[in-house]
């Protein structure tokens, strides 16, 4: 399957095109979502095929380094020979991998671990000048992870949708374009040139459009899908930038040969430094990092399944996917090693602090959800941006599924409570919805990094990157990470109480009211909140129990140890780091530390307990806002998300729309318009001018004059035309004669 790996998406990109034909045929549609169940449900299975594949090729590469074989083979079309990718001493190079190229090389990190190169499988796309450009399938360890996240979460999406979106009035286009977003990422994560990444970027963005505003008949859910689109573009400058600077830099569009060329120092510094900047402006649009993050929250107008399939493990996570990727561009471009602040680390620091603040303050389930998103990827920037390459990988794989079962479980509560996402409508679900409440709890103690959920070890592993860094450390980002995790823990608690202790304050309703219009086409009536169907609480049930054990993926050594189970430390590190990159950059792997770990824990758990303490035991300084002027005006200013919308919307949008607009009117009118008229006008004047002195005083007077003297000479000549021969032969005896006398005068 390593080869083959072109399965996996093209599986779910079938599906949207039969959905799409012929799903409307098909009982009505009503049927229509086992189409996109079983073609996800294949990939989970490829995914998992290639994921368990590239263990045992790691395993064996591992080996053959024991053995002392160590050299890179390519076998292409039946042959193998040793290659090497660099052009010594120059800024470009070309990737001649081919079509079917295994790298089966293996290194090994300071850990001690060994991973193989990548399985790459590629066809000529374009040819350009001379030049092919190649289009295929990149497999190794990261894009393995991702293969497995994505489709085991859209896989339960669209199991999740078919109770959660029954009846709806487009139910075969949501379920069409719900394959084509898993599709689009598929694609984006197996690309194997920056040219496929980007076309998977967009991919993915066209279909969140379409899948935002599902709902357009209200003009929230169509404005939010526009926020969405614009403001993906605005990102999507930076990227066309930064693609390309990497293209004139290595000369290939190619993703491994642009790695290694920078791993081995092979590019200008500048390039880098270039490229790295605005491919950093192209994840603040598309992973939510401030200042573009304001579009996100305002996704949640999207049914709550699309809700977790983006802000889990799809378009945001793609701007994360890309950084990790691209390491090296960033890496060597920031100097992340030598450095104890740089773009990357700071944009994700910030983000992180920001929105988790932003998530205090609102009164909607899953635009709590969506701010405590924004949140965690700033953590993966964060992370990426101190050098914890394998931290992040790992909270971006544990993250998605806790996180896409909080996702799950907020449309759990609307869904069974009336159809409202405002917490303060809630309350006293604990007893109604059980397995709900459960697997929220465990899914917001993963998020909070409490011990032994999964969050806790991506969590650890992020704030020990940025405590020793590379070779400096990371103080500011320690403090903002440190913060974040006390913060999360506390606004998550805050969530828990008003909706699942107390007593229900909500009126159940059928028709209206919510986010979701699904209620509208909903037959079952209920005197009182209830537990949602067994097809929404089993994909609940599942990832929680991956938000438990998820962070068995990359436990530290003295853990394992404790156990006598050595064998399972830094699994994740082991098979997905690409130690042929990251090895020759000098990546470092801070050991564990207890202390650490307690420190993060304390904090998670303070956070806990504090707002435990104000909401359960009405402990505290309630009434805060009203009585200090400072506290009134900091809650004034979260609540209105920092006037960023302000600033966009009020300043930027309504000064291109009316004081913009109307001066380039102006400047059309009188700047642009005088100067074509002018021309015109000097154009017709000169025509005229033209006309009455050169043509009809000088070319027709020279014509008329000719004429005039042709005619004069022929009245002139008609004398001696008198039709007599003997008067020609004396004419031409006369001629004859005086040509005699000339010759002979002459001669």
């Amino acid at each position: 399957m390593l080869e083959n790996a072109y399965l996996v998406p093209l599986l779910p990109a079938i599906s949207f095109v039969v959905i799409l034909l012929f799903g409307k045929r098909v009982k009505g549609g009503s049927a229509v979502h086992w189409v996109g169940i079983t073609a996800v449900g294949v990939s989970f299975v490829l995914s998992l095929v290639i994921a368990v594949q590239w263990i045992s090729r790691t395993d064996d590469a591992a080996s053959a380094a024991d053995h002392g074989t160590e050299e890179v083979h390519v076998e292409d079309e039946g042959h193998s020979e040793e290659t090497d990718t660099h052009e010594e001493g120059l800024g470009f190079g070309s990737s001649d991998l081919g079509s079917g190229t295994l790298l089966g090389a293996a290194e090994e990190d300071d850990h001690g671990s060994v991973v193989a190169d990548p399985v790459i499988e590629q066809i000529t796309w374009l040819q350009i000048g001379g030049v092919e450009h190649k289009a295929g399938t990149y497999v190794d360890g990261l894009s393995a992870i991702l293969l497995v996240v994505v489709s085991t979460v859209a896989l339960l999406v669209h199991i999740y949708s078919s109770e959660y979106v029954r009846g709806d009035r487009r139910y075969v286009h949501y379920y069409a374009f719900l394959s084509l977003f898993t599709a689009s990422m598929l694609f984006f994560v197996l690309s194997s040139s920056i040219l496929q990444m980007i076309v998977g970027w967009e991919l993915v963005g066209v279909c969140s459009f379409a899948l935002i505003g599902h709902w357009w008949e209200d003009g929230a859910n169509s404005n939010a899908a526009l926020k969405a689109f614009l403001t993906n573009r605005v990102g999507d400058i930076g990227l066309l930038i930064g693609m390309v600077t990497l293209f004139f830099a290595t000369g290939t569009f190619d993703i491994f040969t642009i790695n290694d060329m920078i791993a081995h120092g092979l590019v200008r510094h500048f390039l880098l430094v270039v490229a790295a900047t605005c491919l950093v402006a192209a994840a603040m649009s598309k992973s939510g990092q401030f200042p573009l993050h304001t579009w996100l929250p305002d996704a949640m107008a999207g049914p709550t399944p699309v809700s977790a399939l983006i802000h889990a493990a799809t378009m945001v996570v793609a701007g994360v996917y890309m950084i990790a990727r691209l390491y090296p561009v960033f890496y060597e471009g920031f100097a992340i090693k030598t450095s104890s602040i740089n773009l990357l680390a700071l944009v994700g620091g910030f983000t992180a602090l920001m929105a988790a603040a932003l998530a205090f303050v609102q009164w909607d389930i899953k635009k709590v959800l969506a701010y405590s998103t924004v949140s965690q990827l700033g953590y993966m920037v964060m992370a990426l941006g101190v050098g914890a390459w394998t931290a992040a990988v790992f909270h971006l794989f544990t993250h998605a599924l806790f996180k896409a079962g909080l996702f799950l479980g907020a449309g759990s509560v609307s869904h069974s409570a009336g159809h409202t996402f405002d917490i303060r409508e809630m309350g006293g679900l604990k007893k109604h919805m059980p397995t709900t409440y459960r697997t929220f709890v465990i899914c917001s103690l993963a998020l909070a990094g409490i011990f032994p959920f999964a969050g806790f070890w991506s969590k650890d592993e992020i704030l020990l990157g940025s405590l020793e860094g590379q070779q400096n450390g990371y103080p500011l980002m320690l403090i903002f990470g440190c913060a974040v995790a006390a913060m999360t823990a506390a606004y998550m608690t805050r969530v828990i109480w008003y909706t699942f202790h107390g007593e229900f304050r909500g009126e159940l309703h059928h028709h209206g009211g919510g986010h979701d219009p699904v209620e509208t086409h909903t037959e079952e009536h209920h005197a009182e909140p209830h537990e949602s169907p067994k097809a929404i609480t089993i994909p609940l049930i599942i990832l929680a129990a991956g938000a438990v054990l998820a962070g068995l993926a990359n436990l530290p050594g003295p853990v394992v140890e404790v156990f006598g189970a050595d064998g399972f430390a830094h699994r994740l590190q082991t098979y997905a780091e690409p130690s042929n990159f990251l090895g020759p950059l000098g990546i470092i792997h801070p050991d564990p530390s207890l202390v650490m770990a307690l420190v993060g824990l304390a904090l998670a758990v303070g956070g806990a307990v504090v707002t435990y303490l104000f909401f359960w035991k009405n402990m505290g300084p309630h009434g805060l806002t009203e009585r200090n002027v400072l506290a009134r005006k900091g809650r004034t200013l979260l609540e209105n998300k920092y006037y960023l919308d302000h600033l966009y919307e009020n300043v930027i949008v309504a000064f291109v729309k009316w004081p913009l607009a109307k001066a380039a009117y102006w400047f059309n009118q009188n700047v642009l318009d005088k100067i074509v008229d002018t021309a015109g006008e000097s154009a017709r004047d000169g025509g005229q001018w033209v006309y009455t002195h050169i043509d009809q005083a000088v070319v027709d007077g020279a014509v008329n004059g000719a004429g005039t003297a042709a005619g004069a000479s022929g009245e002139g000549l008609r004398v001696i035309q008198s039709g007599k021969v003997q008067g020609y032969g004396a004419l031409l005896f006369g001629a004859t004669a005086v040509l005699a006398i000339i010759f002979m005068i002459v001669i």
